[in-house]
């Protein structure tokens, strides 16, 4: 199973899916080391090789499934030790087999698992033995060792799928003495027919609380130097350089960057000089310029929460363009900062973070809940 080890490799520009498990190279001594699989097929065991090759290498022991005992292993920069008393369950040919299932999850195919769970559909809908032999057939083309798991159910395992795919009168490999009974079959057909009534239901669920995910298609706000404001500025009225003036304490600034970058200098007289000039870039010169307030750093979030909260109270016409945006992930560009921009997935998107957070507020206010945090709502 893939679980959460996801990477991936560029080749020709495109980005190649992936992901990692544990495996021991034999290069004169054993050494333990991560085996990186890529949808495309190709696996990197110390190089990057075709499946057929990965295959050779399995056969030749570089990749090696079997460690005797007192021979030498390395975790690299880790530990040395030797074998004592190993105990391995993998083969070539179940490590194989295992390597394939990976890359068919990583391309959104059915592994052997789901191409044995079709087959058992099939044979329910038509129970033949013709159907239940290639259910049974399919049931051991997975990989011995994810067979347990293959339900996904960890307190009955596989063994109403071994009892439908043996039938009544056949034998199971972990009692091969006693044959299925009826009374067990009719059991493990109906597991069937509960699990598919389960899992109908669950695909049909709606989330009490809504969905997981965006509905909405992400919306980049890409770096842009708005000077003036405009009668229809879109998305680029998000911007935090776009010229909406806000008030801060009695101050009226040109825009938000702008007063971000006043209220981060601890010099009164760059202040003042930040709060007249016409850029947000030239506010940020001058800000540079200047000695940075103590704590700010840390404080810096907060600020510019506070700084666009107070932008959409005092421009409703760009609170609507914020709302406009529905549920969408919100790519903020910001070329002078990888902490405010996502820049190309290389920043951290705070200050698009921030209008997703600012936008639910609108939202709850809309839906007349009063005060941040109670969760009253108004009467």
């Amino acid at each position: 199973m893939i679980g959460k080890r996801i990477t991936y490799r560029m080749a020709d520009g495109i980005r190649v899916p992936g992901t990692w498990r544990h495996a021991f190279i034999r290069n004169g001594d054993y050494f333990l080391t991560d085996l990186f699989i890529y949808a495309d097929g190709l696996v990197n065991c110390w190089g990057l090789v075709t499946l057929e090759e990965f295959e050779e290498k399995l056969r030749s022991g570089w990749v090696a499934t079997e460690l005797p005992d007192g021979a030498r292993a390395s975790g690299h920069e880790l530990a040395g030790w030797k074998f004592s008393e190993p105990r391995t369950w993998l083969t070539p040919e179940l490590l194989l087999a295992e390597v394939r299932d990976t890359i068919d999850q990583l391309n959104g195919r059915p592994d052997s698992t789901g191409r044995c769970l079709a087959a058992v559909d099939e044979f329910l809908a038509d129970r033949t033995e013709e159907k239940r032999t290639a259910a049974r057939a399919a049931y051991l083309a997975i990989p011995e060792t994810q067979r347990r798991y293959a339900l996904g159910d960890m307190d009955r395992k596989d063994w109403p799928l071994q009892v439908l795919v043996a039938g009544p009168g056949g034998y199971l490999k972990a009692w091969p003495d006693e044959a299925v009974t009826q009374e067990a079959y009719d059991e493990a057909v109906a597991y069937f027919e509960d699990r598919a009534k389960w899992m109908a239901e669950r695909s049909s669920r709606v989330p009490a609380d809504g969905p997981a995910t965006p509905v909405a298609p992400a919306i980049h706000l890409y770096q842009s130097y708005p000077l003036k404001p405009s009668d229809d500025p879109g998305t680029k009225a998000l911007r935090n350089d776009y010229p909406a003036p806000i008030d801060v304490d009695g101050v009226t600034y040109p825009s938000a960057a702008h007063a971000y970058w006043a209220l981060s200098t601890a010099d009164p007289d760059a202040r003042a000089a930040i709060a007249g000039v016409g850029s947000a870039s030239a506010a940020r010169k001058l800000a540079v310029g200047a000695s940075r307030r103590e704590g700010w750093e840390q404080a810096r979030t907060a600020v510019m929460t506070g700084l666009l909260r107070a932008k959409f109270a005092q421009h409703p016409a760009l609170a609507r363009i914020l709302l406009a945006t529905e549920d969408a992930t919100l790519i903020y560009d910001d070329s002078d900062s990888g902490f405010w921009g996502d820049n190309g997935g290389r920043g951290r998107n705070w200050t698009g973070r921030l209008l997703e957070f600012l936008r639910s507020e609108l939202h709850a206010e809309r839906a007349g809940f009063t005060g941040r945090g109670s969760g009253e709502p108004e009467r």
